[in-house]
């Protein structure tokens, strides 16, 4: 029995550690990496594998062939290896990246043209490229494969969660002009609780103490910031607060969130595609979830026509529901929230559309990437009825930017506003109070 090398490209990466060094630190002659990696990419994939061979002889065997007549050493075989291994088993040049823990977001613009972010910095990377846009194309249809997924023509746009929890969108021709473009959001396991976040300056300790209890004393919450600022990863640990004991639904376009609490049900939304597959929108799964008795409701992200059917949930004694959304502060969110509960074709009044948010919604927290690239929750903010029939929100803790460091780094304080916040009878109705002393609260 035979296998071909496309075959083989299903193969999931091994547990290695291989250290692709940048091409231009390994080859003297940039085209003749191009042009060896291009020949023997191209030649094998369609070629057949024996099966009384390894892989790793076959492929050494195959490259011997190619080069034939050069002059390599044995660094620039070895990295040539390590391309084309990284091909058949991992995920071509995105292999490595894919691996790395430092890597929290992959960019590929081109086949030229990829952008990592490292510790929130976004810099380009010139030690990765693509042979050209089909080899994009192909890595892409690997990624999403196990899925289900595909992506081609008549299929031009890929929005899905992989395997392990990462977030990859993809839009080729016709829908993109210049090509195929790729966007991966890593899943990050090393951040997931409270503690990295203040280890990492996000937030106080005692910002953290009073976020658990307003959790934990079913408070509404909208997590907001702008894209790469963090919100989901906050709203999965914000999540993390919730009792065991409770029955909790969540809904996303793709599962990032992690609970491990032991009653969680996850709801994912279904896209239209070619096949005239009916839609599942974010708003049918909310209005779904209300039929089946949940405790709490977490909604991944709100950003349209359900943005009504959400506050009804929290109205309606669904106390601790959590979302997040895209806005560039709490008033913005606020804002945006009207704006969407007015897409949803509700005809009601500006004025009793801003009373339903304030009844329904407790807690706004901003969060936003610095200019240092580190996150930092700017606000935690309540809504305190109206202002000249304006939303009035007040602070209860925030960060305050000052300027720069020599070292470009942000410089700043946290802030703890003194007056009691109201929301406090809330938390405490609830039985908690191991708040007070962050009140200076005497019993």
């Amino acid at each position: 029995m035979r296998q071909s090398l496309r075959s083989a490209f299903d193969i999931k990466i091994k547990d290695k550690d291989i250290r692709i060094l940048n091409d231009y630190e390994i080859f003297k002659d940039k085209k003749l990496l191009d042009k060896l990696r291009t020949e023997i990419v191209e030649d094998l994939i369609d070629n057949e594998m024996p099966n009384d061979i390894s892989l790793n002889e076959w492929i050494n065997n195959e490259i011997d062939k190619k080069l034939e007549g050069y002059d390599l050493s044995n660094l620039e075989r070895s990295h040539l290896f390590n391309l084309i291994d990284n091909e058949i088993s991992g995920y071509g040049p995105l292999t490595e990246l894919l691996n790395s823990k430092n890597v929290t977001e992959i960019m590929v613009n081109s086949p030229n043209e990829i952008y990592i972010e490292i510790d929130g910095v976004l810099v380009k990377d010139e030690s990765v490229s693509f042979i050209n846009d089909e080899h994009i194309i192909r890595t892409v249809q690997r990624l999403i494969q196990p899925l289900g997924r595909t992506i081609d023509a008549s299929n031009p746009m890929v929005d899905s969660r992989l395997l392990d929890g990462s977030r990859i969108n993809a839009v080729i021709p016709p829908l993109s002009t210049k090509g195929p473009v790729v966007t991966i959001r890593k899943f990050k396991e090393s951040m997931n609780n409270i503690d990295e976040l203040i280890r990492i300056g996000t937030l106080t300790p005692y910002m953290a103490r009073f976020l658990d209890a307003a959790v934990r004393g079913k408070c509404n919450m909208i997590v907001c910031g702008g894209t790469g600022s963090g919100k989901t990863t906050l709203l999965n640990i914000l999540s993390g607060f919730i009792s065991d004991n409770e029955r909790i639904i969540t809904i996303e376009d793709a599962a990032e969130l992690k609970l491990k609490q032991n009653h969680v049900i996850s709801l994912e939304t279904k896209s239209f595609n070619y096949s005239k597959d009916k839609e599942i929108t974010i708003r049918d799964l909310v209005i779904n979830s209300l039929r089946m008795r949940p405790d709490r409701i977490i909604v991944g992200e709100v950003r349209g026509k359900e943005a009504f059917d959400m506050l009804q949930a929290m109205n309606t004694g669904h106390d601790g529901s959590l979302t997040t959304m895209h806005a560039n502060g709490a008033q913005d969110a606020l804002n945006r929230l009207e704006t969407m509960v007015l897409m949803g074709g509700v005809e009601i009044p500006i004025k009793a559309i801003r009373e339903y948010i304030v009844s329904a919604i407790d807690l706004v927290i901003n969060i936003e990437r610095m200019s240092d690239g580190k996150r930092k929750i700017t606000s935690i903010s309540e809504l305190e009825g109206f202002n000249n029939g304006e939303i009035k929100l007040k602070e209860i803790f925030a960060f305050k930017q000052k300027g720069l460091t020599l070292k470009g780094e942000v410089d700043g304080e946290f802030i703890q506003y003194k007056t009691l916040p109201e929301v406090y009878k809330k938390i405490k109705a609830r039985g908690i109070t191991d708040i007070d002393d962050i009140f200076n609260i005497n019993e």
